[in-house]
């Protein structure tokens, strides 16, 4: 069978980091077993689910490259999930309970009393038509919940390996409110036996619900998945990450120049223990992916971590790779290739762009140095041996070396203690603006 996976936000906020770990798991798997990749928007929730917020996790993954080959919206499947509500009714597997909120917290706090497990004790299964009939002409309106088998799931989880889950310690979960609407889980699984999903690959919070979504496809008569539960990303100060706090949003890191693939690369080896390496071509994550190097500790998401990656990543791109992007800011070749080893994001070639090509103030920290070094410049054309030259002969000629002759030239030229080779950066200043900068500080 063909491998089927999904990917399944709610748009009720933007994607962070979080969301895209899930997606890039079930994205990988698919990549790697030449499988498809569904985009499922679980959007049932109206009121906070908006279509803003669905375009906006559309721009996301196409901004990472992680295309989907099929979408679906929850909001318009309503029959599907009506058509499995009714056949766990005729199979006697959904039935109808009458409690209210408070009735069920008072039993829940009287079973604690008592030491017992706070487990729904069926009583709804106890009532007669004639109760049913009484409670809903007294203005009571029926929840529905799901009649587990009070036996042992197994499952053996893609990341976790063999799992199981005693059905007698769980109370059988409601799957349809008072007023009609579907809690999660129905759709959910009603969605995957209807889409043939092969493979769930989702956080290690859904654990406790496999066993009873594992015993609803079965009486759906619908194939069981195999499960994969991840662990889930925590921050750096060891707090889950959530859309309502706007946990490092995706938007926030493309804002801030976070290049896509060292963010896929850095989101498919966290936890793993692999060591943290630039890729230039998703076939390389493509090709090492195996969810069963995931543990089950809470992998830490460093901003700081994925800045370092990020930089390591440009350092490492070609011309070629980035020259679209560049024109926007006016590099040309020559410069990336000059400034590729001292950026951190892209837009820093556009702070080195304007430092080569435009009138700036710069630091004169030593003005007989300088006066001498713009006295010895040579005549253009320059290269790369220019600035060899010419600092041998300024040199010589003031008795400076090493730091005391380099540092000053260096603020004087850019404005900036530190950065790329000035062998590279002399060239592109040009003797004009050189000068004006050694002679005046201005140029």
């Amino acid at each position: 069978m063909a491998v089927r996976v999904r990917f399944a936000p709610s748009p009720t906020g933007r994607l962070h980091v979080g969301n895209l770990f899930v997606a890039l798991q079930n994205w990988l798997f698919a990549k790697a077993h030449e499988g498809k990749f569904l985009l499922r928007l679980d959007d049932t929730d109206r009121q906070r689910s908006t279509a803003a917020f669905a375009e906006g996790i559309g721009e996301d993954l196409r901004w990472l490259g992680l295309a989907w080959d099929e979408q679906v919206a929850q909001s318009a499947r309503g029959a599907v999930y009506d058509a499995a509500a009714e056949r766990l009714r005729r199979g006697g597997r959904l039935y109808p309970c009458y409690e209210t909120p408070e009735e069920l917290a008072l039993k829940r706090k009287a079973q604690l009393q008592s030491h017992q497990a706070p487990v729904y004790d069926r009583a709804a299964l106890r009532l007669g038509h004639a109760d049913r009939a009484a409670l809903e002409a007294s203005g009571r309106k029926p929840h529905w919940r799901f009649l587990l088998d009070r036996r042992e799931t197994r499952w053996d989880d893609l990341v976790r390996g063999p799992q199981h889950i005693d059905e007698a310690s769980q109370s059988d979960p409601v799957l349809v409110r008072e007023d009609g609407s579907y809690l999660y889980t129905l759709p959910s699984v009603a969605d995957d036996a209807d889409l043939g999903v092969t493979h769930v690959i989702r956080g290690n919070d859904h654990v406790t619900n496999t066993g009873a979504q594992v015993q609803i496809f079965e009486a759906l008569g619908a194939a069981v998945p195999r499960f994969g539960h991840l662990p889930l990303l925590i921050d750096a100060t060891g707090e889950g990450l959530s859309k309502r706090t706007g946990s490092l949003s995706l938007a926030e890191l493309r804002e801030a120049g976070t290049e896509p693939l060292a963010l896929l690369a850095y989101l498919a080896r966290i936890g793993t223990g692999e060591p943290m390496r630039p890729v230039h071509d998703p076939g390389t994550l493509v090709a090492t992916h195996d969810l069963s190097r995931f543990g089950a500790s809470s992998p830490r998401f460093d901003p700081a971590e994925l800045a370092q990656l990020n930089a390591k990543h440009l350092h490492e791109t070609p011309y070629d790779a980035v020259a679209d992007r560049l024109a926007a800011f006016g590099v040309e070749q020559p410069l990336w290739e000059a400034v590729r080893g001292n950026v951190a994001t892209l837009a820093d070639a556009a702070a080195w762009k304007r430092i080569c090509s435009e009138r700036i103030e710069v630091p004169r920290e030593d003005p007989p140095l300088l006066e001498a070094a713009a006295a010895l410049l040579p005549p253009e054309p320059w290269n790369e041996e220019t600035w060899s030259l010419w600092t041998r002969a300024v040199g010589a000629a003031t008795g400076r070396k090493g730091k005391a002759l380099f540092h000053p030239l260096r603020l004087a030229l850019t404005g900036r203690g530190d950065g790329p080779e000035l062998r590279l950066l002399l060239p592109l200043l040009g003797r004009h603006r050189a000068h004006a900068r050694l002679a005046t500080g201005n140029g």
